[in-house]
């Protein structure tokens, strides 16, 4: 059974995830850190629970939800995996990152893509890919269907969506996500957003102010 562990990283509070089982194996989504103290957290966190990090996974490539993905790549030798249309997002980053401020050491390019519908599997574990486009182009969440939880990136929050007004954010296709991808998972799915704090579908279906 999956365990999730969150970690509140860098200036933006996204929420960093490292997913695990009982083999030890893990994954790292969409790592945000940005301080050397949340670097050392994470680490820290991986080396006291003896886990071996296997994958990382983002599942869109805005600023926040990358700064983490050199350091993940240096540490643990590996390279990011995302849809191929997050590709010029992640390309982007670089040219925005020193006018608002902030730090960014480039990301490692992928050699592997995620397609937009599949599996993806660690340990004795597996995660269904969800193609939910809108607060981003190509952006994907990841479900554990045994466990009944998802991953969910920037697309569903606590009574609150995604914005759409950054380049590649789409309003109408975003809502459409929700509907016609998330909102067909069971209604006791917990929610693990990439920013704020979990929810489940059927609170959402029912007091989403967006919805």
């Amino acid at each position: 059974m999956i365990q999730v562990k969150a970690f509140i990283c860098n200036p933006f509070s996204e929420n960093t995830y490292i997913l695990y089982d009982e083999t030890g194996e893990c994954v790292i989504v969409d790592p945000g850190m940005y301080s050397g103290e949340e670097q050392n957290k994470v680490a820290a966190f991986i080396r006291a629970e003896k886990l071996e990090p296997v994958r990382l996974i983002n599942t869109h490539c805005h600023i926040d939800h990358v700064l983490g993905n050199k350091f993940v790549s240096e540490t643990y030798g590996l390279l990011p995996q995302f849809n191929e249309g997050e590709l010029p997002v992640l390309e982007s980053v670089s040219a925005y990152a020193a006018p608002m401020g902030i730090r960014y050491e480039l990301s490692p390019l992928p050699e592997v893509f995620l397609p937009r519908a599949g599996t993806l599997a660690f340990g004795k574990s597996e995660l269904e890919l969800i193609f939910a486009p809108g607060h981003s182009p190509a952006h994907l969440c990841f479900y554990d269907r045994s466990g009944n939880i998802l991953i969910g990136g920037d697309v569903l929050f606590y009574r609150s969506i995604g914005r759409t007004d950054l380049p590649g954010g789409n309003y109408n296709q975003l809502i459409s996500s929700i509907k016609e991808k998330l909102f067909m998972l069971p209604d006791d799915c917990i929610v693990y957003p990439g920013h704020g704090t979990e929810t489940n579908i059927g609170a959402e279906k029912m007091h989403n102010p967006f919805l």
